[in-house]
This record gives structure tokens, C-alpha cells and sequence, in this order.
């Protein structure tokens, strides 16, 4: 009995650091809506992080109303439209799904993507948030969503 309780307490020693680390990590998990009345779009369409902090983020391509691909492109400010219309572009490309309808050309302008998620599936991507504070725009470029499936993540100090 004093073995377990003596190895019990290791372990739950051992495990707190663990824990102290991992708040410092903003998890989190984005889905499609669920809403019949806005079928393209996050669930969440705010989001709220700190500069320069650490964030997983999963897209979790699962209980949407509208089963489709989706994907996450993060984005810096004011490259909402320009990033969107090379999207749409993407429409007449051959190999668009397999580039998951991320514009080559936009790549400059985006700071963290998913690739295409298929229905029930998810992706997860680790990447530190942006050192400048702001709004940072993202959407989804799937062909004719980028212009409602779209959100911002609120960077603070």
C-alpha cells in the first residue's frame, strides 16, 4: 500500500510539468458549422491568442452541415481579398484538389495552412502566432468558400 501511494505521487509529480508547459499552448479545435442557416463557415469565427505564443490548431472536418473539403489558411492582414480571388482562380486549375486549393501565388502572404481536410477527417498543425499584434484573417480556399467560410484570429500582446 505505501508503494503505491509512494509511486502514485511520482507519477503525479512527474506529470505537472507537463501541464505547466502545455498552458502556455492555445489548443485549438475549428469545425464547420453545424448551423443549417450558414452551412459554409467555422463554427468559431473568432479566435483569440497571444503574440508570439505557441498554438496547435485542429481542423476537425467533422459535423459540418454540407460534408465537403475544407482547410485553413491563415493569413496576413489585408490579404483577405487578394487571397481569396487567387482561390478562386484555382476553379479552372487541373491539379487544384491536389495543391488543396492553395494559390502558389498567395504563399507570401500566408502565414500557416491545413491542407484539404476531407469529411471526417482532421489535420493538426503546431506553428507560434504572429509577434505583431492584430487581426489576422482566415478562411477556407475550397472553391467558393473563401467568401463566407472565413473568421479572424485576434492576435493581443
Amino acid at each position: 500500500m505505501k508503494h503505491t501511494c509512494l509511486l502514485l505521487a511520482s507519477i503525479a509529480a512527474l506529470s505537472l510539468p507537463a501541464v505547466a508547459q502545455d498552458a502556455s499552448v492555445a489548443i485549438i479545435e475549428l469545425k464547420p458549422s453545424a448551423n443549417p442557416a450558414a452551412p459554409l463557415s467555422y463554427e468559431k469565427t473568432e479566435l483569440s491568442v497571444k503574440a508570439g505564443q505557441k498554438v496547435k490548431l485542429t481542423l476537425n472536418n467533422s459535423g459540418g452541415v454540407l460534408p465537403q473539403p475544407h482547410n485553413f489558411l491563415l493569413l496576413k492582414p489585408g490579404k483577405l481579398d487578394a487571397v481569396g480571388a487567387l482561390a478562386n482562380a484555382m476553379l479552372a486549375d487541373p491539379q487544384g484538389m491536389a495543391k488543396s486549393y492553395i494559390p502558389e501565388a498567395a504563399k507570401p502572404d500566408i502565414i500557416v495552412n491545413t491542407k484539404l481536410v476531407q469529411p471526417n477527417g482532421t489535420e493538426t498543425i503546431e506553428f507560434t502566432a504572429p509577434a505583431d499584434a492584430g487581426d489576422y484573417p482566415y478562411i477556407c480556399t475550397f472553391p467558393g468558400h473563401w467568401m463566407l467560410m472565413r473568421g479572424v484570429m485576434h492576435v493581443t500582446k
